[in-house]
């Protein structure tokens, strides 16, 4: 098996962090490799944004007031999420800008109201993917990521919080040093979910 090979089958989520710092220079490489993730028309039309400190807790504590507001089990997994951005020292959020959906409209001369659909479609490809190499990148370099998706049920809230234009939320992922060792949970097999035509 070749190294990433290896590091996409070691990935796992991490939801308690230890009080480990991580080095700027980590969560630099961790942000170049997102960064490199392929975007449709290259237009990388993401934002990263790192929060420590007072303004990570802050986020867990925005997350925590807002959990008592939905019904379980959203309540409880937003809850737990708010826990593992207190535990972690750094969190990543990630952002859509929206310039792929008012450029490739124009570009395309097609029905604002498909162009949106469509562009809108082809941001949250691009963003995942980019999360998709920050994990990896993570897990590669030693560190451990959970990513909240939970959070998209109050999207709103935190783009205004991260100073972030309304848009397409897509990801906001602690990363730190695991509390303790765990490993993956099981897979189904390949098998199952596979289809020659």
């Amino acid at each position: 098996m070749n190294d990433t090979i290896k590091t996409i089958k070691a990935r796992h989520s991490v939801r308690s962090y230890s009080e480990k710092i991580i080095d700027e220079k980590l969560i630099m490489q961790v942000l170049e490799a997102a960064n490199c993730a392929p975007s449709a028309h290259n237009s990388q039309s993401w934002r990263f944004i790192v929060l420590r400190g007072e303004k990570k807790d802050e986020l867990a504590r925005l997350v925590s007031s807002k959990a008592e507001t939905f019904p379980r089990p959203a309540s409880v997994l937003l809850r737990m999420s708010a826990k593992s951005i207190f535990s972690a020292p750094a969190v990543i959020a990630v952002a859509n800008t929206a310039e792929l959906i008012s450029h490739g409209i124009e570009l395309f001369k097609i029905k604002k109201e498909m162009g949106r659909d469509f562009f809108r479609t082809m941001e949250i490809q691009n963003s995942a993917a980019a999360v998709e190499n920050l994990l990896l990148a993570a897990t590669s370099l030693g560190l451990s990521t959970v990513w909240l998706g939970i959070l998209y049920l109050m999207k709103d809230e935190i783009l205004k919080f991260l100073g972030e234009p309304e848009g397409e939320f897509m990801a906001v992922i602690p990363i730190g040093y695991a509390a303790r060792n765990s490993s993956n949970p099981s897979k189904r097999p390949v098998s199952e979910v596979v289809r020659f035509l």
